[in-house]
């Protein structure tokens, strides 16, 4: 794998990441892609260190079988970060540079704004990241750009709809929707006998069409108070949360509420990430739905016309970016969706691609967000129902610290110093945090898959602690439980993790099985996945069975759920650390991203729009004006 080593100096204490990263030369991105037998043709150069993977390498690869699959979940996240990024990076590491494995990583592209803001970035960290690290974490290769301006044409196209409709009548807005040829016939383009079909109207020239017919082609009527488009910028801003449109004397009174959110939040970025194919993708632009018509029927974005022009927007993000770890294994990055409102697992294209350029005896190692109860269950039960692909693994990673705090340990808060009981050996309060790791492995070996526990050590961790935790993970299933190492010493210290991977692929056997069926009803699935989370019911809101009512009676019960709730914690309460459980799970809303394809409950209030905390990560941030590097990004 590794025919061009890259020899990563490791020093003690390890140095921030920024300065890890630079101080490595990236390998040209041509001699990456060579390592997976990529010629030029098969690639479009961004720069030196980034490339973009075509689409049709698929299709070249078909006959190729596939490789190892592997998805790198966590315990239930605490303040104190368990490092899914970083292990999934190490693992690759060791995979390829030491244990001379074909491997790559597929990991979700960062928004600027949680890098500017107060997470920083998601390359990883010490000494197991992707680098180039600061293109990496902010512009990459213009993706989020592209789903932005997709995004907010849409929103534009929505009120500019509204605003032509009230102002014109039936017969003026059908002429002036259709296209004249040069001989001034009127005619219809190709989106929009799209809504033609869907209508059911089977006459195509439009002076054929009777009044009825020109009314329900050409008005869409959508009714502002359904409205759930919302603009998108790739920022933290609180301010821009709720907003008042049509201000302006010449929008002739059409304001409205409105608001936000930031661009990683569209439903863009969730079909980016679940579709399969170009022609996939122009689909499920087409069918996002946006609201409603006053009338109760879903209007679409081909309706409005403007499916085809997202389309074109979003042609070039479809391919997925090539990078590379501190070690020269390949890495692909591609795509970001929220793992609350969405799913939170980087493409379908990208994994696919990946596990044919790997092979059989090769690995793709892919990272779901947050905990094992919302990104594997997510990526098991809406990713793999899409692309058709099944893993044989699945990581978990935890540390001794964070199962301390599930086990009852004081409260912690980013940037304050550490209560002694996380730094000091604590067996009994480890054992007891250590439930919450029993429950994510119990939950994940449902699958059908074989589970590794990953347990990324510090210095404070003691070796009873670190056998607690061994003693529990076998009790409850796992496959195996290893410690690792790679955020001090990079793949060299995820080499035990890699071969515990390699050998709970091989010898994974049990069938796969998804935790429900998609032919049951809204409720049912709903309620299958509270159970997982150790509910003893479901409580709906009258808003949440109205709209379970409406997504049934349109035609959407047959999607898969997606739920939105805090990742702090299995129940609704962020503050029941632990694996709690007989609690009623409350369903505050449900809505749809009817394109990306899953009907998402919110179990809480979900922020689509992140703020800006007092002091922002942007205060570290600056550029060497000689070298013109980036520093103090994090």
């Amino acid at each position: 794998m590794n025919a061009m080593p890259m020899t990563l100096k490791v020093v003690s204490p390890v140095p921030t990441d920024i300065d890890i990263a630079n101080s490595v030369q990236p390998l040209h991105i041509s001699d990456i892609a060579k390592k997976l037998n990529l010629n030029s043709n098969h690639y479009d150069l961004y720069g030196k260190y980034k490339a973009k993977v075509l689409l049709p390498v698929i299709d070249e690869l078909k006959g190729q079988k596939d490789g190892f699959y592997v998805v790198v979940g966590g315990i239930t996240p605490t303040p104190l970060g368990e490092g899914k990024s970083t292990t999934t990076v190490g693992l690759c590491q060791a995979l390829g540079a030491y244990l001379d494995k074909k491997v790559v990583t597929t990991l979700r592209q960062p928004s600027q704004g949680p890098t500017f803001g107060i997470k920083g970035g998601a390359a990883g960290g010490g000494y197991s990241q992707v680098i180039p690290m600061d293109e990496f974490n902010l512009h990459l290769t213009g993706d989020i750009h592209a789903i932005t301006a997709a995004n907010n044409l849409l929103a534009a196209a929505i009120d500019t709809r509204m605003f032509h409709e009230s102002t014109q009548s039936d017969n003026a807005l059908f002429s002036r929707l259709c296209v004249r040829d040069k001989q001034g016939n009127m005619r219809f383009n190709d989106v929009m006998y799209r809504r033609l079909k869907k209508l059911g109207i089977t006459k195509v020239k439009p002076e054929d069409f009777n009044l009825e017919e020109v009314k329900r082609f050409a008005r869409l009527d959508i009714d502002p108070e359904t409205i759930t488009w919302r603009r998108v910028m790739d920022v933290n801003d609180r301010f821009l949360r709720k907003i008042t449109v049509g201000q302006g004397p010449d929008e002739k009174g059409m304001m409205r509420e409105t608001g936000f959110d930031i661009s990683v939040a569209s439903e863009i970025m969730a079909v980016l990430s679940l579709t399969t194919s170009l022609a996939d993708m122009r689909e499920r632009l087409g069918r996002m739905v946006i609201g409603n018509s006053r009338a109760g029927d879903p209007v679409t974005a081909d309706d409005i016309g403007a499916g085809g022009a997202l389309s074109v927007l979003m042609k070039d993000a479809i391919n997925p970016t090539l990078m590379q770890t501190l070690e020269g294994t390949p890495v692909f990055v591609h795509a970001g969706p929220f793992a609350n409102i969405a799913h939170g697992n980087s493409s379908i294209v990208a994994d696919k691609i990946a596990l044919k350029l790997v092979g059989p005896g090769g690995f793709v190692v892919t990272e779901a967000g947050f905990g094992c109860d919302i990104g594997i269950e997510k990526f098991m039960n809406i990713k793999c129902r899409y692309s058709g692909l099944r893993p044989q693994c699945a990581i978990i990673v935890a540390t001794i610290r964070a199962l301390k705090m599930h086990g009852g340990g004081p409260p912690v808060t980013a940037g304050k110093p550490l209560d002694s009981a996380y730094v000091t050996e604590n067996v009994a309060l480890v054992e007891a945090g250590c439930a919450n790791l029993a429950r994510h492995i119990k939950n994940t070996k449902a699958y059908g898959v074989n589970v590794v526990v990953a347990v990324n050590q510090f210095s404070t961790d003691t070796d009873a602690e670190i056998g607690a935790v061994r003693s529990a993970a076998l009790a409850a299933g796992a496959y195996d439980a290893v410690l690792c190492s790679h955020h001090a010493h990079g793949g060299k210290g995820a080499i035990d993790l890699g071969i515990a991977v390699q050998k709970a692929c091989e010898s994974a056997t049990e069938p796969f099985k998804f935790l429900y069926p998609l032919d049951a009803s809204i409720e049912d699935k709903i309620e299958a996945i509270a159970t997982s989370y150790g509910a003893s019911g479901v409580k709906y809101s009258e808003q949440a069975g109205k709209k379970i009512k409406m997504y049934t009676k349109q035609g959407f019960s047959g999607l898969p759920i997606c739920m939105a709730k805090t990742q702090y914690s299995f129940s609704d309460n962020p503050a029941a650390k632990g694996a709690p459980s007989g609690f009623i799970l409350p369903i505050r809303d449900v809505r749809a991203s009817i394109g990306a394809g899953f009907i998402y409950p919110l179990v809480g209030t979900m922020s689509t729009m992140p703020g800006l905390p007092t002091r922002p990560c942007f205060y570290d941030i600056d550029l060497d004006a000689t070298t013109g590097k980036v520093k103090g990004l994090s």
